[in-house]
């Protein structure tokens, strides 16, 4: 199994690209590969958590178990995105479970290095920071849709959201299974698949299995939110 080359990927992540090339190559002694079939978990709710996490390739999910077994999907995971450094800056146990969605690698960058680079450089901080108050905004705007919003405007505000650019004709490719998606919006399966099957019994959206042709955007867009 072929290794990536962790210095040439450090110098790709926005996080890390205004670090110097010597304080780039201090991360790379604590940085390693953490790779994983899909439904291998990467770590348990209670776990220690020693460092940060950036997504190389595949998927991820945060996650909450209650329980009755019930799971609660707090966060789906891209590549180049990160997670874990609240909880590592908190020197906490991890509050979720992380696991596979997908085949994956990973990269885990050890606290140890990461405290070494923001004391070398004051505007790292500030990036990081930007960082964990982006998913504080994010997590905030899922309480208010969860609080506010109907099924219906779940399902809509998240398909034209997949699709940023999105124009009537467009294919919207779920990333994940319908499932997971639904656990994200705070809805069970069967209320997702039936705001689906409305959404199409309008002539709004055609269902393709994990594609959805968004036939008239304009009126998705009114019909979600009227």
């Amino acid at each position: 199994m072929n290794q990536i080359d962790i210095r040439t990927f450090l110098q790709h992540q926005p996080l890390f690209q205004q670090l110097s090339e010597a304080q780039r190559e201090a991360l790379v002694p604590g940085t390693r590969e953490v790779r994983g079939q899909k439904g291998q978990v990467i770590f348990q709710k209670g776990d220690p958590c020693d460092g940060m996490y950036l997504v190389v390739y595949g998927k991820v999910k945060l996650a909450l178990t209650a329980q009755n077994g019930t799971e609660k999907v707090m966060e789906i995971l891209h590549p180049s995105q990160s997670f874990a450094e609240a909880v590592m800056f908190l020197r906490r146990p991890c509050p979720v479970m992380a696991q596979f969605v997908e085949d994956g690698l990973l990269l885990h960058v050890s606290a140890e290095v990461i405290f070494g680079a923001i004391a070398q450089d004051p505007a790292f901080a500030q990036r990081m920071l930007a960082g964990l108050s982006l998913r504080l905004h994010s997590l905030v705007r899922d309480v208010e849709r969860y609080s506010v919003e109907s099924a219906v405007q779940r399902v809509v505000g998240y398909l034209l959201q997949v699709e940023d650019d999105a124009s009537s004709g467009s294919v919207v490719h779920l990333p994940v299974n319908k499932n997971l998606i639904a656990s994200r919006l705070n809805l069970t399966p069967e209320t997702f698949s039936r705001v689906l099957h409305q959404l199409a019994d309008e002539g709004l959206i055609e269902v393709r299995g994990r594609d959805i042709v968004l036939k008239d955007l304009d009126a998705l867009r009114d019909f979600g939110f009227a």
